[in-house]
């Protein structure tokens, strides 16, 4: 499955933002607990637009990590409720624009709107093309047992289960283990 450069970008990020929360991150921890945390993220995924910087940008950006996180887990039509509510909120009105290194890609908010408003009308814009393709059995939960991670499976087959190489081998271990006891 393929969507267009900018949408795969921005459901990227919303996956690596996701799992920045304390049950899906490697460390266990809040991943962006700090606004340098924050800003690193941001620098990783070229993020582009005003940042503050501070302490309440990053409580918005953490509530609308959460947000992201539960619309994730949604069925298609609930999920588009989600996407429309954040589109209404913020007044979304989609444009193009080239930046950087972007080719034309679609934004709905000025540059110097708050960072949490920017990223979830840009998610939602990511996201209003997943449900457009009736392809939302592709943004899943890890597998894992002990794991929240989200994952976008772009694969054609659609079979990816776990978030993380290491969440796959740790499963496949245990497998393997419970097999070898049971014999």
């Amino acid at each position: 499955m393929h969507f267009a450069p900018d949408t795969e970008d921005t459901l990227d990020f919303v996956v690596a933002l996701g799992n920045t929360h304390p049950t899906a991150s490697r460390t266990g921890t809040d991943e962006i607990a700090t606004p340098a945390q924050l800003t690193a993220l941001l620098d990783e995924h070229t993020y582009s637009g005003r940042f503050d910087r501070d302490e309440r940008e990053l409580a918005d950006v953490q509530e609308t990590r959460d947000r992201l996180r539960d619309i994730w887990s949604l069925d298609r039509d609930d999920a588009a409720l989600e996407v429309n509510a954040m589109l209404r909120d913020a007044n979304a009105l989609p444009y193009l624009v080239r930046h950087d290194h972007f080719d034309w890609h679609l934004h709905a908010t000025d540059p110097d709107a708050p960072l949490a408003e920017r990223i979830r009308v840009e998610a939602a814009l990511a996201l209003a093309d997943v449900i457009r393709s009736d392809e939302t059995g592709r943004m899943r939960v890890c597998d894992a047992d002990d794991c929240t991670g989200l994952l976008l499976d772009l694969s054609r087959n659609g079979s990816k289960r776990f978030c993380s190489v290491r969440c796959g081998n740790r499963m496949n271990q245990l497998a393997f283990r419970e097999r070898a006891a049971a014999s």
